[in-house]
């Protein structure tokens, strides 16, 4: 089956339709040279905040930056544990480890391939800080489910929200649930910058002036040549902030675009391709469009021979890469099955019916 070529994600079609407004971002910071820390970061902080329907954002300098951040914030350290699911990008479990603190592997639901929170409560013990609601593909983690198990045993609950941006559970966005969230505004994200960037969005203040101190080389209030902490060096870049902030106005209406493609990919995937189920009180942004299928290899060679984009997230979980393997110390049947069986599928706001159907057709052919 031959036609043009259907890219994974389409970042260059997303930037090309927002061409003029990236202009004039670009051009306004480049007549003001405030390059760090310029107008347009505190700008889009409120508008960021108030997007997620909470009260502070702190932008730094990308979203494993801010798991980290979030979790010296909130004092956690050496000896503490903190439960995440082992299906998640690796940043996950390098932000705790960067406290010095331990990650606490995970399975996931079968079903939607979210954290499974009947195996978070088995896993929190004396040592448990923190519980970390990674929102996967675009679909918000149970958070009433664990907002419930972290109130009941004293634990701070943490959103790694780099995939969710404007998503959505029983009526509350990702970003306005935890003590705390992290987000990606790398390129590929639903709100993506022109390279790295980050943010922390919470509705603590304190806590949030402590990781805005952190980000910005631990300095104190009372003068920029005083420091009140070991902090670092993570600040969102002004050039960033003003791209982001020409983007977010379209960002709700590129979701709904998401939302539309995947229904289509419902309809008209065979059977042999199975989409993730979602929450009933959720609206996922379809960040990926992931289904699970039992011959993965045959799949991705009917993709390429048509000259469609594919990924896998994640092909490894976190248990089995060696960089963590010292915290493997559990049975994670359900993502060790599913990382055999995922794979990604061509997914952006641009993507039409029609490419999501010659897909469809091609899979259905290799299937």
């Amino acid at each position: 089956m031959t036609g043009a070529p259907i890219p994974f994600l389409d970042v260059r079609g997303v930037t090309e339709l927002m061409s003029k407004e990236l202009t004039r971002a670009w051009e306004s910071v480049l007549a003001h040279g405030h390059f760090v820390g310029g107008p347009e970061v505190e700008a889009f902080e409120m508008q960021f905040a108030a997007f997620c329907e909470s009260t502070h954002c702190v932008g730094v300098g990308n979203g494993t930056d801010a798991l980290e951040l979030i979790c010296a914030g909130l004092g956690i350290r050496d000896g503490d544990e903190v439960i995440m699911p082992t299906n998640t990008f690796v940043a996950t479990a390098e932000a705790v480890c960067a406290v010095r603190a331990r990650p606490r592997f995970v399975d996931v639901l079968p079903d939607t391939l979210q954290v499974d929170p009947d195996a978070v409560a088995a896993a929190v013990g004396p040592r448990t800080a923190a519980i970390v609601a990674v929102h996967m593909f675009g679909q918000m983690a149970d958070v009433d489910r664990l907002v419930s198990l972290a109130q009941r045993h004293g634990l701070a609950l943490i959103e790694d929200a780099a995939q969710a941006h404007g998503a959505r559970l029983g009526g509350r966005r990702a970003g306005s649930v935890g003590d705390a969230a992290g987000f990606s505004f790398y390129p590929g994200k639903n709100l993506g910058a022109l390279g790295d960037g980050g943010a922390v969005v919470s509705d603590d203040a304190p806590l949030m002036s402590r990781i805005r101190q952190l980000a910005n080389h631990g300095r104190a209030e009372a003068g920029r040549y005083l420091h009140d902490a070991r902090g670092r060096n993570s600040r969102l870049d002004t050039l960033h902030a003003a791209v982001l902030a020409a983007k977010l106005p379209s960002l709700d209406a590129d979701n709904d675009r998401r939302r539309a493609m995947m229904n289509r990919y419902r309809e008209r995937l065979p059977t042999d391709c199975v989409v993730l189920a979602e929450h009933p009180l959720g609206e996922s942004v379809h960040h990926l469009a992931v289904v699970q299928v039992p011959d993965r290899a045959s799949a991705i060679r009917a993709l390429d021979a048509a000259g469609i984009g594919w990924g896998m997230h994640y092909p490894v979980p976190c248990h089995r890469q060696s960089a963590f393997a010292e915290f493997a110390d559990g049975s994670f049947p359900v993502a060790e099955r599913a990382a055999d069986r995922i794979l990604s599928l061509p997914m952006s706001p641009t993507l039409t019916t029609e490419q999501v159907d010659r897909v469809c057709a091609v899979l259905a052919s290799a299937m």
